[in-house]
């Protein structure tokens, strides 16, 4: 990553700048914000650290320019004046996080390394949707913006080429199949055929046959030769749905394809040699079958090369309003409005179906609308309850808990922001957030 230091104090800029570069970071410096800019124009800077008091073209001023040239330039203001209240306002200009003086080196790098994993994250992500079919309506799996969802493209894209197995985890209704398809469209066997199991929907009687497929006259009704979901997966990618529910007997068999990349028809004698990619999903713990006894441990390996773990609904409800409106956009036979209300009820609501629960509601909605506008009462009758029904009052509890978990950790560092970010397992960003909208700040004395 290539980082832009502007600073009027000679002594600072050597400071940060020979410590980043033993870090192994690329460093360009700037005594002022006019030299800065200049050295912006020119090359690919990712991450400016920037002294908020300098001549001429202040911190802030230099900031809106770096933004009006690259929006998704990151930034870090240096300052001396490090209250909440200056945080709020350096971040309501475009930075992306603040550092007091005099910089303590070992937050900088916290810092640094942070932004850079955040930048990694979007590059990823923004090569997921450049990949994809400009023709083609975006996939439901890439609607979002959240981190969490940022987090989960970002994998796709890092396994999509490999030729492990990738095991996909989430609760009913996240979108494990289509994460598997894209996992497949951004990889080199795309043109290859995709070809799905649901390891729930098959009678066990029926599917060593489904799998490998038979020979005419293996079993009675077997009329002719039929070829299995593995051999029509040849050269492409075999998803193996609802894995959890694979029957014990069948394990042993899909471990063995897996191992030696080549299966036999039911009732045949000779071995066919096969190249087959093995995505499989699950809402089940396979840990624990393993433990119990209930899968084997050798294939769980196999199939869990790579994980991907897809948050439920609601705990990314920052991406609720994008997925309805692609619902709408998708199901209403005229333009529709979502008006606050019924976005309110949508966001608050708990989701134990996940999107494809939203997807149904969007549709009832639409269909059940009368005019252009989808209102609360076009929403099922349990989403009114649960508002009716002390949402707000929860909310309030939970509020209330999370001002008094961010005040006692807070207090125990000492008010180290950094230090009571990381006991809470939050970024600094999200903690400052939290701080303002609780109002928590340090009392004098």
């Amino acid at each position: 990553m290539l980082i832009l230091i502007a600073d009027d104090d000679p002594l600072q800029r050597e400071l940060l700048g020979g410590f980043l570069e033993h870090q192994g970071y690329r460093v360009l410096a700037a005594a002022d914000g006019d030299a800065a800019l200049k050295l912006f124009q020119r090359e690919p800077v990712q991450l400016v650290l920037l002294d908020q008091r300098m001549p001429g073209l202040t911190g802030e001023r230099l900031l809106a320019e770096l933004k009006a040239l690259n929006p998704l330039v990151r930034a870090v203001m240096i300052t001396a004046y490090g209250a909440v209240d200056t945080a709020v306002s350096v971040m309501k200009l475009g930075a992306d996080d603040f550092l007091e003086k005099p910089v303590d080196l070992q937050i900088l790098l916290e810092k640094v390394r942070h932004i850079e994993q955040e930048v990694a994250v979007g590059e990823d992500v923004a090569a997921v949707a450049e990949t994809l079919d400009d023709d083609a309506p975006a996939p439901v799996a890439i609607i979002g913006q959240g981190p969490a969802m940022r987090e989960v493209l970002s994998l796709v894209r890092r396994v999509a080429d490999s030729p492990w197995g990738v095991l996909i985890r989430g609760e009913t209704g996240t979108g494990k199949e289509l994460i598997a398809r894209l996992i497949h469209q951004l990889g080199s066997r795309a043109a290859a055929p995709f070809v799905e199991v649901n390891c729930a929907a098959i009678p066990e009687n029926l599917f060593e046959s489904e799998l490998f497929g038979h020979e005419k006259g293996a079993f009675t009704g077997a009329a002719r030769q039929r070829r299995g979901r593995f051999e029509l997966a040849d050269g492409g990618t075999l998803f193996l749905d609802e894995v959890g529910e694979l029957p014990a007997a069948l394990q042993s068999k899909l471990l063995r394809a897996l191992q030696e990349q080549r299966i036999t028809r039911v009732g045949g004698e000779a071995d066919i040699p096969l190249d087959v990619r093995v995505v499989a999903a699950t809402n089940r713990d396979l840990r624990a079958l393993v433990d119990a006894g209930d899968f084997r441990e050798d294939l769980y390996f196999r199939l869990n090369v790579l994980e991907i773990e897809l948050p439920p609904l609601r705990h990314r409800r920052e991406d609720i309003p994008a997925l309805a409106g692609h619902f709408i956009a998708r199901d209403a036979r005229t333009p529709m409005q979502l008006p606050a209300e019924t976005l309110d009820l949508l966001v608050k609501y708990a989701w134990p179906g996940n999107v494809r629960e939203l997807e149904h509601v969007i549709q009832r909605g639409v269909t059940l609308a009368r005019g252009s506008v989808l209102r609360a009462a076009d929403l099922p009758p349990e989403l009114r309850r649960a508002e009716n029904t002390g949402a707000g009052q929860l909310q309030e509890r939970l509020d209330a808990v999370e001002r008094e978990l961010l005040a006692t950790a807070l207090d125990r560092a000492d008010w180290v922001q950094t230090h009571a970010a990381g006991a809470l397992g939050i970024s600094e960003r999200v903690l400052r957030y939290k701080m303002v909208k609780h109002g928590l700040r340090r009392r004098e004395g």
